[in-house]
């Protein structure tokens, strides 16, 4: 009898190989890399539970909980706004199972989804990550209406994603559904070709 087992695989697994595309010039206007190695959990607030919720948040990792369209914490844990009373918690390198932390700290005060699998992160980062991701994007990314720490729930090339900016760099993160993730990868990479492009290595 075979032993057999699955395994879990990238949506971009084939996909988003590492290497130049695009213009070519002494270094790339855009780099593009896939998230890997992240937890992420969706949380909303049961009713009436939003204030305890965020002060249980708060007396946990010392995070007040954005209440505005923002990304607060830091790269090992970060709440992401994503609608009212509404977060994506996203942990990197997080000993254990975050969803199993998140549940025994908020207890009954909120309600939490493991979206690890069915999420893809694509960070996009360069002098030219913002001409190029504003070629499909309807909002402002100028650095005047979009700044580090913020965050926004939007179409980028009519597929829906939420995008935070980490830094002035720019550098920005996307998340996505699992299922759109081969559609959002070719567009990130057409948009940006004229600048030239460098995948690399997922991280």
């Amino acid at each position: 009898m075979s032993d057999t087992a699955l395994a879990a695989r990238s949506p971009l697994a084939g996909l988003l190989r590492p290497g130049r595309q695009g213009a070519r010039g002494d270094l790339p206007g855009v780099v593009v890399q896939e998230r890997t190695g992240l937890q992420i959990v969706s949380l909303a607030a049961r009713k009436g539970q939003e204030v305890p919720l965020m002060a249980a948040v708060r007396a946990a990792w010392g995070i007040d909980l954005p209440t505005t369209p923002r990304r607060v914490g830091d790269a090992r844990l970060a709440f992401v706004w994503s609608g009212p009373s509404q977060w994506l918690a996203v942990a990197t390198d997080w000993p254990g199972d975050l969803e199993a932390a998140l549940r025994a700290h908020l207890g009954g005060l909120g309600s939490l989804t493991d979206q690890g699998d069915g999420r893809v992160v694509l960070r996009v980062r360069g002098p030219h990550a913002r001409d190029a991701l504003a070629k499909g994007m309807a909002i402002d990314l100028h650095p005047r209406a979009f700044q580090p720490g913020d965050v926004a729930a939007t179409l980028a090339a009519h597929i829906g994603v939420q995008i935070w900016q980490l830094d002035e760099a720019p550098t920005y993160e996307m998340a996505a559904f699992r299922s759109t993730a081969g559609s959002l990868c070719d567009w990130i990479v057409a948009a940006s070709a004229e600048y030239g492009v460098e995948i690399v290595e997922p991280g």
